[in-house]
């Protein structure tokens, strides 16, 4: 049974036991990945991490290196 069937009909049962009817599958998405941010950036404070730019930061690492060799600075080519 997929997610629509069952929304479907869990609002039938609803509807008829004269209950409100279930949220609709994906509602509250949004509102589920901030919550999961939030707690994440919680965790890491009371883990004494910095709590925001921790992957971009790697990233940038990983794709740029040290500041001394970045790859989108412009090349000297000697012939």
């Amino acid at each position: 049974m997929s997610i629509t069937q069952e929304y479907l009909l869990d609002a039938y049962r609803a509807r008829r036991l004269g209950e409100p009817s279930p949220p609709a599958p994906g509602a509250h998405d949004w509102q589920v990945v901030r919550e999961l941010r939030d707690r994440r950036e919680f965790r890491a404070v009371l883990a004494g991490r910095p709590a925001r730019g921790r992957l971009r930061a790697a990233l940038s690492r990983w794709f740029h290196g040290p500041a001394s060799r970045r790859l989108d600075a412009p090349v000297s080519r000697k012939a």
